[in-house]
């Protein structure tokens, strides 16, 4: 315990930054497992989407989506989600909608104004695009 203290002094950025971190860590663990937004791999997705009639919603940029999205994927920016332009997705209030960011942060937060919008079944694609393309599942071009 003294070296951990005699450490602390020594070093106080570090200290402060590593006890930063930690709470952080903390706080993101306990908001994971008390949210209702789901987080899948590809595989639970496509199962989630395909059995259930579900639709996956990209919510990167028209240029990313352009260079590659899941087929039959619904495009609809994070930006107009959060000011609550939904009109293309109103269909989809009581099937699984499966959203889709670069690599999972984003879509976490536009889930939850998707939730609050009355949208029943919202998942968020972990790892985003990146993971699909990491599980080798295709993308169509445009």
């Amino acid at each position: 315990m003294e070296d951990i203290l005699a450490f602390a002094a020594n070093h106080p950025i570090m200290s402060t930054l590593w006890v930063v971190l930690l709470i952080a860590i903390i706080v993101t663990s306990v908001q994971a497992a008390t949210s209702n937004i789901q987080q899948l791999t590809a595989q639970q997705a496509t199962l989630l989407v395909n059995r259930n009639d579900g639709v996956f919603v990209d919510i990167r940029s028209m240029d990313d989506y352009r260079k590659g999205h899941i087929a039959d994927a619904v495009h609809l920016t994070a930006e107009r989600i959060r000011k609550n332009e939904l009109g293309s997705l109103e269909k989809y209030k009581s099937v699984p909608i499966v959203l889709v960011c670069a690599t999972g942060m984003t879509a976490k937060g536009v889930a939850s104004n998707l939730s609050k919008a009355g949208f029943e079944k919202v998942a968020v694609l972990q790892g985003g695009i990146s993971s699909w393309q990491a599980a080798s599942f295709p993308l169509i071009k445009k």
